[in-house]
């Protein structure tokens, strides 16, 4: 019998919560001082109100990246997305703001997490996201 991953023994929710404790071990992922003062999106009404919101977005990213092995800034933005309150009119859908994951993704970077995956073949000069190193599937692992 196959052991399971430690990224995928856990429920997704305490996992993340783990690994945003142990992202703030790392001083590479501190939040921005603006980042008290803005909305996770154009859908929400306030400010985040959670203390530890930047290294929940963190983990969360990271992870996604980890289950989906390339992921861009557009894809995260429609994964954090939500539904608009347009007073009388319909809800609408509308995305995530991409200043945090860009950030996020950014200081991933730079911890040696992740890196710009290479040039896809027939498609001229884009980019097609963010994937793990083998630092960074080795620390997701690690937690426990």
């Amino acid at each position: 019998m196959e052991k399971l991953n430690s990224v995928y023994e856990l429920d997704a929710h305490e996992y993340n919560e783990k690994l945003a404790e142990a992202l703030k071990r790392v001083p590479e992922f501190k939040a921005p001082e603006w980042a008290s003062f803005v909305k996770s999106g154009p859908s929400k009404s306030r400010p985040i109100n959670d203390d530890d919101f930047w290294h929940k977005r963190a983990a969360s990213v990271l992870r996604q990246i980890y289950r989906n092995k390339v992921v861009g800034v557009n894809r995260l933005r429609t994964k954090y997305g939500s539904r608009k309150n347009r007073g009388m009119k319909p809800e609408r859908f509308v995305r995530a703001s991409g200043k945090i994951i860009r950030n996020i993704l950014q200081q991933s970077d730079k911890a040696g997490f992740t890196e710009i995956s290479q040039t896809m073949g027939g498609v001229k000069s884009k980019k097609p996201g963010r994937q793990l190193t083998e630092k960074g599937k080795s620390f997701l692992e690690s937690i426990k």
